[in-house]
């Protein structure tokens, strides 16, 4: 997908969620997180938008930490989610493709990670916010599924906060029916090591559509299908949290 694709999805996602998040009510609760209400939600996601235009609109190279959400409620609080939204979609749509700032997944560029990594953010909360509104949730084209998928598994899980460790080498691999698209995730008792293609003999494999796949693998819905070890398929939904 192209950054300018990612930042339409981003401004689409943000708009839902808002949408569905003032359906529900602040009060609801999150069946895809059960800790959280639905003002836990748009005080998150509000305030990474915010953290994440920072980075890009003051050239920060170092971590910062997350800022707090203000203490608002109900309609006001939905108001100010809007706003963060679009003031993050504003600051990444204005900057320039060459912006240095910190990032932390390998990418083309800064701006590239950035509206990547946003639209993908925004695009799992929103449908945290439909599950809370209820009556289904939107669907997501199967190319965005697929590169969400190759995020979080290349991306996320080969940080060494990664928590899915096994103490004897295996391999689970991950395959999408739409998309063709094949992951072989070699798991030890190091950080996960995932290459594209279906490489070594898997000791258990997922697979389905690239669209159920993705928010399965995000822990926000079932896997589809799981074949081989059942075992590695638990450890990833005990221990894949990010």
């Amino acid at each position: 997908m192209e950054t300018d694709e990612f930042l339409q999805a981003l401004e689409t996602e943000g708009r839902l969620l808002a949408a569905a998040a003032e359906e529900a009510g602040t009060d609801a609760k999150v069946p895809t997180c059960p800790e959280w209400q639905v003002r836990d939600l748009l005080r998150h996601t509000g305030a990474v938008h915010r953290w994440a235009a920072s980075y890009v609109a003051e050239r920060y190279t170092e971590r910062r930490p997350l800022g707090e959400a203000p203490d608002l409620d109900g309609a006001e609080l939905v108001a100010w989610y809007r706003d963060s939204h679009r003031h993050l979609v504003g600051t990444l749509a204005g900057a320039s493709p060459d912006v240095e700032c910190w990032s932390f997944l390998p990418a083309p560029s800064p701006l590239a990670f950035w509206i990547r990594r946003q639209a993908h953010e925004t695009a799992v909360h929103r449908v945290d916010a439909e599950s809370a509104r209820g009556a289904g949730t939107t669907t997501v084209t199967p190319e965005f599924a697929t590169d969400g998928i190759d995020e979080l598994l290349r991306g996320f899980h080969a940080r060494p906060k990664s928590r899915v460790r096994t103490d004897e080498p295996r391999v689970l691999r991950v395959r999408t029916d739409d998309t063709d698209a094949v992951w072989s995730v070699r798991l030890s008792s190091e950080p996960p090591v995932t290459t594209r293609g279906a490489s070594g003999e898997a000791a258990c494999e997922l697979s389905g559509p690239a669209e159920k796949l993705y928010l399965a693998l995000w822990n926000r819905a079932p896997l589809p299908s799981v074949t081989g070890d059942q075992a590695l398929a638990e450890l990833w939904r005990e221990t894949s949290g990010i």
